[in-house]
């Protein structure tokens, strides 16, 4: 049984910077493909970012490019999303998110952290 638990949300001024970790137990890390999803208040859940087995290939979501980056270290089975230049409208929880198939945008990952909750006050 796999399982995906986040930390290093906190509450955070405008334009700081946060990082997420989210470490993974249970089977081989490296088979996985993980990703990031978030959800704010009264929105629908929202692809961040996907990264790849290796950590080579990362997809993000426009919104986010160029602000957050995605990494993921094998040897610790920890992947991390940096978050830059944060926004109010940044503020939701995050999920760390992972599948041994490549999903991709869509929410049909098949394993989900309990989410770590990131707000950013103005």
């Amino acid at each position: 049984h796999v399982q995906l638990r986040e930390s290093g949300g906190a509450l955070v001024q405008a334009l700081a910077s946060l990082r997420l970790s989210c470490a993974v137990s249970g089977r081989t890390f490296s088979v996985y493909v993980m990703g990031w999803f978030r959800q704010a208040p009264g929105k629908e859940r929202e692809f961040v970012a996907s990264i790849s087995r290796t950590g080579s290939i990362i997809d993000y979501a426009d919104t986010f490019k160029g602000r957050f980056t995605s990494s993921r270290d094998n040897a610790k089975n920890t992947v991390y999303l940096q978050m830059n230049s944060l926004k109010p409208e940044d503020t939701a929880v995050y999920y760390c998110v992972g599948d041994p198939s490549i999903i991709g945008r869509v929410s049909k990952w098949d394993y989900w952290g309990q989410g770590t909750q990131v707000t950013v006050s103005s």
